[in-house]
């Protein structure tokens, strides 16, 4: 796995993946997401990727799947990450809240390589909720 991170200007930078995909960073947060604030998206996206992986083969009947991530930063230099929280919010009909516990379960202890990578030096918890539609 690679990636490639080029300058533009002010505080922007091009982030290309090995895959070809290109997002902006912005350390300004002006013309894009800061580079913490990528940690977090990318956190969220891949206990997401879990979380509807595991519904869709529970046979779970939901629509959409959300996760808010809130992250709390040291006061100090380096400005790192100590705490971060995962609610994860399943919009759907009939959704067994024994099934979102264990997929949000399994993503945290088990499968999301992001999260695990962070809880090493980052205490990360999670919550759920399930909204009818």
């Amino acid at each position: 796995m690679h990636a490639q991170v080029e300058w533009q200007q002010g505080m922007q930078f091009k982030a290309t993946s090995g895959s070809g995909h290109a997002v902006t960073m912005d350390g300004d947060k002006t013309n894009g997401a800061s580079p913490m604030e990528m940690v977090l998206m990318a956190a969220g996206s891949c206990s997401s990727v879990d979380v509807v992986s595991i519904l869709e083969k529970a046979k779970q009947s939901f629509e959409r799947c959300e996760v808010a991530i809130e992250g709390k930063r040291a006061d100090s230099v380096p400005a790192v990450f100590t705490d971060i929280h995962m609610h994860f919010i399943v919009y759907g009909t009939e959704v067994a809240p024994k099934h979102v516990e264990r997929a949000v379960k399994l993503s945290a202890e088990k499968y999301c390589s992001v999260s695990i990578m962070l809880g090493a030096s980052v205490n990360i918890t999670h919550s759920f909720e399930i909204v009818a539609v």
